[in-house]
């Protein structure tokens, strides 16, 4: 019976919606493209073709998680408080393509330092959003 419960049979097991390793995989993508941020602006470079690519695959890895916990979230699960859930995706799902637009404005190093903002803050509100989830917090 793979894939049942064992104690409820002929139910399927339900995929976490908030899982950890999806949040694990937005944490540590995000510190990454942090750190690789943070290195082209010491060496005084603007924001290149590899941090452009990496900040839109985290992005298209954060719609997956929000499309998650919103399916979820509308088969009745998550946390009592829906509002502030929502708002943490939405803020999220944000950051990356306006911390790119503002990098590209800015073809200076300081273009490259926002993107570290980004890449970190991507990574706490994922961290947050986790707890709400949880209930936690």
């Amino acid at each position: 019976m793979a894939g049942r419960d064992r104690d409820r049979p002929g139910r399927a097991i339900a995929l976490h919606p908030m899982n950890t390793t999806l949040a694990t995989i937005v944490i540590v993508g995000s510190l990454l493209l942090a750190l690789a941020s943070l290195i082209v602006a010491i060496r005084d470079r603007a924001m290149g073709m590899v941090l452009l690519v990496g900040f839109a695959v985290l992005e298209v890895t954060l719609l997956v998680q929000a499309g998650f916990v919103i399916a979820a979230v509308s088969g009745g699960e998550g946390p009592a408080d829906k509002g502030t859930l929502f708002g943490y995706l939405a803020g999220q799902a944000l950051i990356p393509p306006a911390g790119v637009f503002l990098a590209l404005a800015e073809r200076s190093r300081w273009g490259s330092a926002i993107l570290v903002v980004a890449g970190f803050a991507v990574a706490v509100m994922t961290g947050r959003l986790l707890q709400i989830w949880q209930g936690v917090a």
